[in-house]
């Protein structure tokens, strides 16, 4: 039988009911680290599941990279899925070295091992959604991130609240929200001391940049960053829509055995082309900053035979009238 539900728990259910994040009847897969934002995903999504009549599985990634922190995180995880009566996923990697293989950051690679974990897991057990724990104060971090990486407008829409089968519930909770949650169901998490530092540069950011802000703009930047995410979130609703009909009228413009159509690209704005290299990027899973798209947009501006080093170990070759991507 289920127990009442709190004010987060409401409010948590009508967010997954009003946007359609989790339907009737769906399996809903979390992504749980221990830390307090996932332990209280977890929490949440089994307090809704008898009005939502869905089923909760949890997935625990161990990168093994804080030695005797990273196991105890594991049981943690297993322990709380089981008082639950959860199903918990457990996958350990070997994150360091495969970012020394693949040329990536640890956090890069961690990223490609989770998300393909869940993938993997999705299909096994006919896994409807992938549930992670980012939050409002993580939208505010990603945007300034990319900001200061250098996106385009609309990579500053920050975290998306549904991507395929990826959704993040949590994205209506302020961290202090989560940390009353916590509390007040006295609900147990592990404190990762990687993220007590400032690097890598998210940590930066969010112990060092957002405090120094709203130390001067109280109350201002969060609200500020969520305005400018759903601001951005319309323009690249309305720009795909654009991107659709150019690729539609010209197939040249469409990646194809890793190579891209010069003369084609040569007819549209920069702006287009930008836009367009970036979607070609992410297609061969490399890295798309504005200094790699500007540089590709003035590699056009040469001659054929030139070409220029890419993030991930790729490449960048004009060659006749195409543009080639290929590892170097």
């Amino acid at each position: 039988m289920s127990r009442n539900l709190n004010s987060t728990e409401r409010k948590f259910l009508q967010h997954l009911t009003v946007r359609g994040l989790v339907r009737e009847g769906e399996h809903v897969l979390a992504a749980v680290s221990g830390g307090p934002d996932s332990m209280a995903l977890m929490y949440l999504l089994d307090a809704v599941r008898p009005v939502l009549h869905c089923k909760v599985s949890v997935a625990h990634c161990n990168f093994q990279l804080r030695s005797d922190e990273s196991m105890l995180d594991e049981e943690h995880v297993l322990e709380e899925a089981d008082k639950l009566g959860l199903a918990c996923h457990v996958q350990r990697f070997e994150t360091r070295r495969d970012a020394a293989e693949w040329k990536r950051s640890i956090e890069e690679t961690a990223r490609i091992e989770r998300y393909g974990y869940f993938q993997e897991l999705a299909r096994k057990f006919d896994i409807d959604k992938i549930a992670t724990g980012h939050h409002v104060s993580d939208n505010a971090e990603t945007i300034l991130f990319n900001l200061f990486r250098g996106t385009s407008i609309p990579g500053l829409r920050g975290i998306r609240a549904c991507h395929g089968q990826v959704i993040r519930p949590l994205l209506l909770l302020h961290k202090d929200d989560i940390v009353r949650y916590l509390e007040e169901r006295s609900i147990p998490y592990r404190v990762d001391s990687s993220n007590l530092g400032v690097e890598p540069d998210r940590n930066f950011i969010r112990h060092k940049i957002v405090p120094l802000i709203e130390e001067r703009f109280a109350n201002k930047l969060l609200p500020s960053l969520q305005r400018l995410s759903e601001y951005a979130a319309e323009l690249e609703e309305f720009l795909e829509l654009h991107f659709e009909e150019l690729v539609e009228n010209d197939s040249g413009l469409t990646l194809t055995d890793n190579r891209l159509f010069v003369p084609s690209f040569m007819q549209l704005t920069v702006f287009e082309r930008k836009e367009l290299l970036k979607r070609a990027l992410q297609d061969c899973g490399c890295e798309s900053t504005g200094r790699v798209l500007q540089q590709l947009v003035d590699l056009l501006e040469t001659q054929p035979g030139r070409k220029m080093d890419l993030p991930g170990g790729m490449e960048a070759v004009w060659k006749g009238r195409y543009l080639v991507f290929k590892n170097r």
